[in-house]
């Protein structure tokens, strides 16, 4: 009975570091870049594009391919960092927990 009791409190308190985690990650941002930083994204770590800049001298009419390209470029150069800082903050919440070997978080 004990070790339940245990087992709950720990719970209750993995749902609480969760939520601090869900807000902290919410306003965390990383940038993409691309084109030697003409064309830079910023995404919260969930993913969502908070910002987008593009260098004036891209806004040619021939050049709305090359541009296009880089927007997707960056967007993926800042969705990559924000996978890699997710996973570390995630590794750095759930260091202790007594998870089986070889089992990730979230499960």
């Amino acid at each position: 009975m004990k070790d339940l009791m245990g087992m709950m409190k720990a719970a209750q308190e993995m749902q609480g570091r969760m939520q601090e985690f869900q807000a902290k990650i919410s306003e965390m941002t990383v940038e993409g870049r691309s084109g030697a930083g003409m064309v830079t994204v910023t995404l919260t770590l969930k993913g969502d594009m908070k910002g987008l800049t593009i260098d004036p001298d891209l806004f040619k009419e021939d050049s709305v391919a090359v541009l296009e390209d880089l927007i997707l470029a960056a967007h993926n150069d800042a969705r990559a960092k924000a996978e890699t800082e997710m996973n570390a903050r995630m590794q750095e919440m759930t260091a202790g927990l007594p998870l089986p070997p070889g089992m990730k978080f979230p499960f």
